[in-house]
């Protein structure tokens, strides 16, 4: 069995994925608990996964339902 990794994002590479959008927003989007799921690293810092912001972004295309 083949293990596939997937790539963990910085917050300013999801920023830069999303078209500019800005920290501020993006950790509001936290607090709000709409924002793609994080891991938070033994440093403090956050990580999104490639898939987990392909799946966010995804569930948020109009018809997606």
């Amino acid at each position: 069995m083949t293990r596939h990794r997937t790539e963990l994002l910085t917050v300013r590479e999801v920023l830069n994925e999303l078209g500019g959008v800005s920290r501020r927003t993006f950790y509001r989007w936290r607090e709000l608990r709409t924002a793609p799921r994080c891991i938070r690293l033994p440093n403090g810092e956050l990580r999104v996964r490639r898939d987990a912001l392909e799946d966010w972004l995804r569930e948020r295309a109009e018809g997606a339902r």
